[in-house]
């Protein structure tokens, strides 16, 4: 008779530890990390303070040296002033530095201030340490004598009136009307232009030798030249046009020459000249 065997199965055991061992390494992980980060914090935390305190002390050590007497404005050099008072200049620049000095002047207030004189077209302000202040100027130069209501003043370039003409002073032979003296744009290009006729005819008549015999260039109208001229004691009034300057005065002197008492005025355009009798 056979033998049965009989089969005992045994119930399987549950794991856990390998379970345990994960959650045991994840958490020795993250206590790394914190420690890693903390770290590098804290002396990264230490070297910023120390920064910023060296930074703090670097910043009221430069304030302390560019304020000391060192950097007083001791001298102010001066270049490109052949019309304008030195004096003048150093004082504008003074006021601007007694309290800053030489290192925290504000150069482009003193030339903003320089600019406002009548006589600077443009002014360039630069530092000399330790302490000095250089000016470099670019004058307006007086090119015409323009008459206003009976006082003759100088002109620029660019139509600025400039000042009074002195006796001392040397001055062109003859005298600019007809100026605009209304603060607007087209008035300003308008007397530009009457600086530019003006230089012009000088330069013609100079060249022909008839310079001094003009009086006035009247420009009320840039199209239409008006010369006054003296002759036997009489002023006539001579018309040229807008070109050709030297000629048609040349033309209309010999004309008027020794009838002054008799021509009140005369028309000299192109090849023509009309002269206008005076009334008994």
């Amino acid at each position: 008779m056979a033998t049965r065997t009989r089969t005992i199965k045994r119930p399987t055991k549950v794991q856990n530890r390998p379970v345990k061992r994960r959650r045991t390494v994840i958490s020795t992980r993250n206590s790394k990390k914190n420690g890693n980060v903390f770290n590098v914090l804290v002396p990264l935390t230490f070297i910023l303070i120390i920064l910023c305190g060296l930074g703090f002390l670097l910043f009221k050590g430069y304030q302390t040296v560019t304020a000391s007497s060192f950097f007083e404005v001791k001298r102010v050099e001066v270049r490109g002033d052949s019309r304008i008072s030195r004096d003048d200049i150093e004082k504008i620049v003074r006021q601007r530095t007694e309290r800053h000095g030489v290192w925290h002047a504000e150069l482009e207030q003193i030339k903003a201030d320089l600019e406002k004189l009548t006589m600077v077209r443009k002014a360039v302000v630069s530092r000399i340490l330790p302490d000095g202040i250089l000016v470099q100027l670019d004058e307006r130069i007086p090119r015409a004598v323009v008459r206003l209501n009976g006082r003759d003043f100088w002109v620029d370039d660019e139509g600025v009136d400039l000042s009074t003409v002195s006796k001392k002073e040397n001055r062109p032979p003859f005298v600019l009307r007809g100026w605009d003296e209304t603060k607007s744009e087209k008035a300003q290009k308008e007397n530009q232009e009457r600086v530019k006729i003006f230089l012009r005819a000088q330069n013609d008549w100079q060249s022909s030798g008839l310079s001094n015999r003009v009086i006035s260039l009247n420009l009320n109208d840039l199209q239409d030249a008006q010369v006054a001229v003296e002759d036997s004691g009489e002023t006539v009034l001579i018309t040229l046009g807008k070109e050709d300057y030297g000629k048609r005065l040349q033309k209309a002197l010999s004309v008027i020459q020794g009838n002054g008492q008799r021509i009140e005025s005369i028309v000299s355009h192109g090849g023509n000249v009309v002269a206008t009798q005076r009334k008994s």
